[in-house]
């Protein structure tokens, strides 16, 4: 008989909302319940497959957040597949290690828990007579600066070999080096499937062995765009492997840009961006589509964008409300007015002003010296995660600091460009 498994990683069950854009109370709620709906839709995958394990490559919780409650809500999972004889392989990442509920939880009996020596499970035996044979190492501690790798048994004779590690591999941008190691290593150790976790970009790095990190099975927000999926993994009994991607996630968010180059009057606007939307809602495969828009291109309304964000905002809203299942998280302004010679039969003080802001004003080095003061304030009152997200690093602080102030000074001029403040409204 083949041996049939659902790798998953990094659910961060219950994880706190993550964008401070999410002000509408029905998309927040939607959002913050979507990793209980993904847990659940694993499981019914699980079960319509008829697979004889899940994997859960760490990540499980998210830290120190963690309640009792989201402890009994995965509990009941699991509990579904210990009904059906559907055994669970689970190793504890980084975030797991700081949850009070890795010490308290009891999970039911087709739950086993590598610890932190790589002690083999026989899973199952092929119909060849070879058995399955699965690996894994828990994070003891929230960090793992170094290999895991070499805590790990070699291979078992004769068997197919599955190694369950929770690792950033060589190093990810947006993620802190855990467990590093790399695919060649991976390889060299002579097991037949790599269950990873911890980036949450899916990637099959390695087709033999084979080696996948399965990615997030939900994102939470904009920065953790696209379809999520977990591997579906089917083990012949000649020992052959093979795998599909499964879609997962109830919601997608995603980065859309608009071009509103020719556009003279807000009703064009909504024109264009209500064009644009059906084909983004029909294209993706879940339930639920949480876009942020960029409106970009050059247009006289620039300015009448920027002086009303929040009715913009409502507008497009509402424009995404008659489409079933599709939300709008921001509206970017990043479109530009038109080129005061093109525009304008004489000088506009406004445009003056604006010209003398960007080339005197937030080019000098007290502003920039000020502007990074103030940054650096406002960064120190974010989680470590966020922070490092927005500014890893000076350059990338630099750069911030200078996009946050181009975008406010142009809407502060927004305010004092012309006179006829909603006229076509």
């Amino acid at each position: 008989m083949p041996f049939r498994f659902v790798h998953t990683a990094d659910l961060h069950l219950d994880s706190p909302l993550r964008s401070l854009a999410l002000k509408n109370p029905e998309l927040a709620a939607l959002v913050r319940g979507a990793t209980r709906t993904a847990l659940a839709r694993i499981v019914d995958l699980c079960l319509a497959e008829s697979v004889d394990a899940l994997l859960i490559a760490g990540d499980l919780y998210d830290g120190s957040q963690t309640s009792m409650n989201t402890a009994l809500y995965l509990s009941s999972e699991l509990r579904r597949l210990e009904a059906a004889g559907i055994s669970v392989f689970l190793i504890r990442g980084n975030h797991d290690s700081q949850s009070a509920m890795t010490r308290e939880l009891t999970f039911p009996s087709n739950v086993h828990v590598f610890a932190g020596r790589a002690k083999p499970v026989l899973a199952k035996s092929l119909g060849d007579g070879r058995g399955v044979h699965i690996h894994g190492i828990s994070f003891a501690n929230p960090h793992a600066p170094d290999s895991l790798l070499p805590s790990f048994q070699p291979p078992v004779a004769d068997a197919v070999n599955i190694g369950m590690l929770h690792t950033s591999l060589a190093g990810t941008p947006g993620h802190d080096p855990y467990a590093p190691t790399n695919v060649a290593e991976l390889a060299r150790h002579g097991f037949d499937y790599w269950a990873l976790g911890h980036v949450h970009m899916r990637q099959v790095h390695c087709e033999n062995p084979l080696v996948v990190m399965p990615g997030m099975p939900q994102g939470r927000d904009i920065n953790e765009a696209g379809p999520k999926t977990v591997t579906l993994v089917t083990i012949g009994d000649d020992g052959v492997l093979g795998y599909r991607e499964h879609p997962i996630g109830q919601a997608v968010f995603e980065r859309v840009a608009i071009d509103l180059t020719g556009v003279q009057d807000w009703r064009q606007m909504l024109e264009r961006v209500g064009e644009t939307l059906p084909s983004l809602r029909n294209g993706a495969d879940a339930d639920h589509l949480i876009l942020r828009i960029s409106l970009t291109g050059t247009t006289p309304l620039v300015w009448k964008l920027r002086r009303d964000p929040d009715f913009l905002l409502a507008e497009i809203t509402n424009l995404g409300a008659g489409l079933n299942g599709c939300w709008i998280e921001k509206v970017d302004i990043d479109c530009r007015g038109m080129d005061a010679e093109t525009t304008l039969t004489g000088p506009d003080p406004v445009e003056e002003l604006a010209s003398l802001i960007r080339t005197d004003v937030l080019t000098s080095h007290a502003f920039r010296q000020e502007a990074s003061a103030v940054l650096d304030e406002l960064l120190l009152q974010l989680p470590r995660e966020l922070r490092e997200s927005l500014a890893g690093d000076e350059k990338a602080a630099v750069r911030l600091a200078e996009t946050v102030a181009l975008a406010g000074s142009d809407d502060v001029l927004a305010y004092l460009h012309g006179s006829d403040a909603g006229a076509d409204l």
